[in-house]
């Protein structure tokens, strides 16, 4: 009796139990290619709109006329959501007539409460990313144990046992650590991957929220 060596073969012929387990991983790959894409896309426009917004920041361009043109907007994030927070808030205190360092601190306070949602932002995803890379080994290999036991199972209850008999059971188990492979590696390459880059991007929020608070600063001292 031939069987059918081809991944969809040995699909149909696994056990529910293996069948399962590689329906997980599947999808588990799947989900995880749509995050890679998806947190690819996004990393990439705050990058670039944090380099064109800096351009324009430091082209000497008027601070009152860019956060009117940015509160204009109906949706923003990232750098822009940053100095909007500050320079809001920054605006207000000056017109309640607070200290100069107060001022300044609340302006700081309110971009660092925009900077730890920007980040969260950035960091979404990820952690089903590092979830995936870890675990799917181990589903992938629970499967495989699973199979060759089975296999093994079938084999005691002939009485002469072959190489055609065994390795189509031991191919269905390994098919398994296969898939769970398949879809972890790339869920923890794209989690390192982005991972360093959203440091890269939160440490180049942070740099301009020190450079912006000195800004205020300074304009905070001569309007005293």
């Amino acid at each position: 009796m031939s069987t059918d060596l081809t991944f969809i073969g040995l699909f149909l012929e696994a056990s529910v139990v293996v069948q399962l387990v590689m329906l997980i991983l599947m999808g588990t790959s799947i989900i995880s290619w749509a995050f890679i894409f998806q947190r690819a896309r996004a990393l990439k426009f705050a990058k670039q709109t944090l380099q064109e917004f800096e351009e324009k920041f430091w082209s000497g361009t008027d601070l009152n006329q860019l956060y009117q043109e940015l509160s204009a907007q109906s949706h923003i994030s990232g750098v822009h959501s940053i100095f909007v927070s500050g320079f809001r808030e920054f605006v207000r205190l000056r017109k309640a007539s607070a200290q100069g360092d107060m001022v300044v601190e609340g302006a700081a306070r309110s971009m660092r409460v925009a900077l730890s949602r920007e980040v969260d932002g950035l960091e979404s995803r990820l952690s089903f990313l590092a979830t995936a890379g870890s675990i799917s080994p181990y589903i992938g290999l629970f499967g495989t144990v699973w199979g060759i036991m089975n296999a093994f199972i079938a084999l005691g209850q002939v009485q002469q046992a072959t190489l055609a008999m065994v390795a189509p059971g031991i191919a269905e188990a390994l098919i398994a650590t296969a898939i769970g492979l398949f879809a972890a590696i790339p869920a923890v390459i794209a989690y390192n991957k982005f991972s360093n880059q959203v440091e890269k991007i939160e440490n180049g929020y942070v740099n301009f929220m020190e450079e912006f608070s000195a800004i205020l600063q300074r304009q905070s001292v001569a309007s005293a």
